[in-house]
């Protein structure tokens, strides 16, 4: 006698697994394009605005602290 499973068939449950994906798939949200278009206007202006107006010292500065934040204090 052969033994009964309590999942059920193969078939009827790779096409409910399949279901549930494609239901999640169609209910994922879209974006807004303009929303997209305007948060993209103004990150290519920030870095650009940003280094026009700093100064040459103030350039410096922010370098010599990258650098020793990477490679360390020398002793």
């Amino acid at each position: 006698m052969p033994k009964r499973s309590s999942i059920g068939d193969e078939n009827e449950t790779a096409f409910a697994i399949l279901q549930q994906v494609t239901a999640e798939a169609e209910a994922q949200p879209t974006k807004n394009p303009a929303a997209v278009a305007l948060g993209r206007m103004g990150g290519l202006k920030g870095g650009n605005a940003r280094a026009a107006s700093l100064t040459t010292a103030k350039r410096k500065a922010i370098a010599k602290k990258a650098a020793k934040a990477r490679w360390g204090s020398k002793p």
